[in-house]
């Protein structure tokens, strides 16, 4: 039986499980996403009150190899992140999106690093909506698909692997790249194909260079982003996005 110790994580998701355990889904820097169930973590005097909540760094101890460790320990490994209004709601849409996507026992140190540079940048972002928490979201968004192995071709042509030009017109053919923008029977070549159409070259660069620093490039990486997920996530919704409430729908991540 395997048994970690003080390994670096984050809860992603918590519920009750029986009358007094919790079962955690856990992001670990060396471990990737682990489910575990915490015994007596609901009692007064568990060793586990307070901690098993999300964004609270953790060193984390657990026994087991299967699809449902047990945890032993958790300490506090720094101060938690204190997130509120749209920033908390954007820190639960990564911790829903981490637990969709991400397979089990399959490490991604580099995007446990991404995930807490996030939620650090949440917390500075406030509560409101703002052009710098959706920066956030798109950049980690970007990190996720790169770990996932399906990272997005940003800076050439699909077809010719010409560099993308800041100020040409694109139209991205999802798991293939981008093509110059048509508007003809040529993209009929790609029947098949979903196409995010009408993308500037400068979003693309600016997405692939970690910048979006423009209002332009957030909309359309936005959209990029939005079809891309669409293709991994599947029909079933994702509930954080619910929660980004009416009337302007562009609050929606």
């Amino acid at each position: 039986m395997a048994q970690i110790t003080l390994q670096p994580g984050y809860v992603l998701h918590a519920r009750a499980y029986r009358d007094s355990s919790v079962l955690v889904e856990l992001l670990t820097r060396d471990y990737g996403r682990i489910g575990a169930v915490a015994r007596g973590a609901k009692r007064v005097r568990s060793p586990f009150q307070g901690l098993l909540q999300p964004f609270n760094p953790l060193l984390l101890s657990w026994t087991g190899a299967g699809d449902l460790v047990s945890l032993r320990c958790a300490e506090s490994a720094g101060q938690v992140v204190g997130l509120s209004g749209f920033a908390l709601i954007s820190g639960l849409y990564l911790n829903e999106l981490s637990t969709r996507l991400l397979q089990r026992f399959d490490p991604h140190p580099e995007l446990f690093a991404h995930y807490a540079e996030a939620l650090d940048n949440l917390r500075q972002c406030g509560g409101d909506k703002s052009a710098a928490l959706e920066r956030v979201l798109r950049l980690f968004e970007k990190h996720l698909l790169d770990a996932l192995g399906y990272g997005l071709t940003l800076d050439c042509e699909a077809e010719t692997a010409r560099p993308v030009e800041a100020d040409g017109m694109y139209d991205y053919h999802l798991e293939h790249g981008p093509v110059p923008a048509v508007h003809d029977e040529r993209n009929n070549q790609y029947p098949s194909r979903r196409i995010v159409a009408g993308l500037s070259g400068q979003t693309l660069l600016s997405l692939g260079a970690g910048e979006l620093t423009e209002a332009r490039s957030l909309r359309e990486s936005k959209r990029l982003m939005r079809a891309t997920l669409g293709l991994y996530l599947g029909d079933k919704p994702l509930y954080s996005r619910k929660l980004f409430a009416p009337p302007e729908s562009s609050s929606v991540p």
